[in-house]
């Protein structure tokens, strides 16, 4: 019986040209077949592994990419360097603080096999740092040492005027006048130049009815010569309250007016330059 043949032939559409033809002889043709996809598969292979055809793949990382890996794994084994360091300094630091001997600074090469280690060694000395803060804070809850102390100036601050009236008499150290002459008419209101609290409230042959306050910042304010006094010892007051009313009281006064004098940290000063009358 004759062998079958085959032939697989590829023409021109157009011109019914033959331009490829082959022939097989029954199953020769099917090993044939298999063969060639086998050889294309391989050269497929090839091309994708051995050329830059395999970053053309969806999800296969370029060379760039590769090269941004690397640089980036470079950068995060720096950054853990620095990290440790700032471990080591920080553990150095509550150290000291707990009166313990630093660490030496080739400690930190002795941590690098396990970086772990410096983590919880600082982490230890974290826990007992908070422990002798709350301790610390405890100890010092009712001492005055650890309260907020106030900066004690009076540059910046707002002062409201006692009164509005005539200066006849200006602050004059060298004539042994620290204070002001405020001329205005009898029962004007004399008012709080600051918040404070009233710490005397009273009578003074010389001076008349007198009031003095206690201001933040060590100041206090005194008021003389007043027909009458609004507020008693111990009153708080807000800056503007009225507390007196201007008078002519007490043998030194010649006329209605309000003596006036400002005191920080018990120096007389003039209130000329803080206060607009």
């Amino acid at each position: 019986m004759a062998k079958k043949r085959y032939r697989f032939s590829i023409f021109n559409d157009t011109t019914h040209e033959e331009i490829f033809a082959f022939r097989a002889y029954g199953a020769l043709s099917i090993v044939t077949i298999v063969i060639a996809i086998m050889l294309l598969i391989a050269s497929v292979t090839v091309l994708i592994s051995f050329t830059s055809l395999r970053e053309l793949i969806p999800g296969y990382p370029s060379s760039q990419t590769r090269k941004d890996l690397i640089q980036n794994a470079i950068k995060i084994d720096s950054l853990q360097n620095e990290i440790n360091i700032w471990r080591l300094q920080l553990t150095n630091i509550q150290r000291i603080a707990t009166g313990q001997e630093p660490l030496r600074a080739d400690t930190l090469f002795n941590f690098q096999g396990n970086k772990d280690s410096l983590l919880a060694y600082s982490q230890e000395y974290a826990k007992d740092d908070s422990l002798l803060r709350a301790t610390v804070l405890k100890e010092e809850q009712f001492n005055l040492s650890a309260r907020s102390i106030k900066i004690e100036q009076i540059e910046g601050l707002h002062f409201f005027p006692p009164l509005k009236g005539v200066i006849t008499e200006e602050y004059n150290l060298g004539i042994d006048h620290p204070y002001l002459d405020i001329a205005a008419p009898e029962n004007t209101t004399v008012s709080a130049v600051l918040d404070g609290t009233v710490i005397y409230a009273g009578w003074d042959d010389s001076a008349g009815y007198i009031i003095q306050l206690q201001h933040d910042n060590n100041l206090v304010s005194v008021y003389k010569h007043n027909s009458r006094l609004l507020m008693k010892t111990r009153d708080k007051v807000k800056a503007g309250t009225p507390i007196a009313l201007v008078g002519n009281t007490g043998t030194l006064s010649t006329a209605p007016h309000l003596h006036f004098e400002l005191w920080h940290k018990g120096e007389a000063i003039n209130p000329a330059q803080y206060i607009k009358f």
